[in-house]
């Protein structure tokens, strides 16, 4: 079982959980963050930390959050080299996204590098 990353963090990027995670799973997208469930230990560290409470795992994700399990092997992949392991700035305006529902639409993948 590894732990995922649902819509809740979409535009919020909260990065208190990737701070805690002792094995450097986490990932950073544009204004998500994904973990990698091959590096995943399950240690549940990060439910905690997370503000918006986006973090599940993978066998609670709540129904309509299902596809993000595979949303986030799919981004760890792609960003596999973007770990992130530190607190950075959250995005602005994070506080009124948390509040924001259905905003799958606003999933950035690509970075503008």
């Amino acid at each position: 079982m590894a732990y995922v990353v649902t819509e809740p963090c979409i535009n919020c990027k909260y990065t208190n959980c990737a701070a805690v995670c002792p094995v450097d799973a986490f990932r950073e997208g544009p204004n998500f963050l994904t973990i990698d469930p091959l590096e995943c230990i399950d240690c549940d560290a990060c439910v905690a930390e997370c503000p918006v409470e986006a973090i599940y795992p993978d066998d609670e994700v709540p129904m309509e959050w299902e596809h993000y399990i595979d949303l986030n092997e799919r981004l760890a992949d792609q960003w596999f080299d973007r770990i992130i392991n530190e607190t950075k700035e959250e995005l602005p305006n994070a506080d009124e996204w948390a509040e924001v529902e259905d905003k799958l639409d606003q999933l950035q993948e690509e970075w503008e590098d």
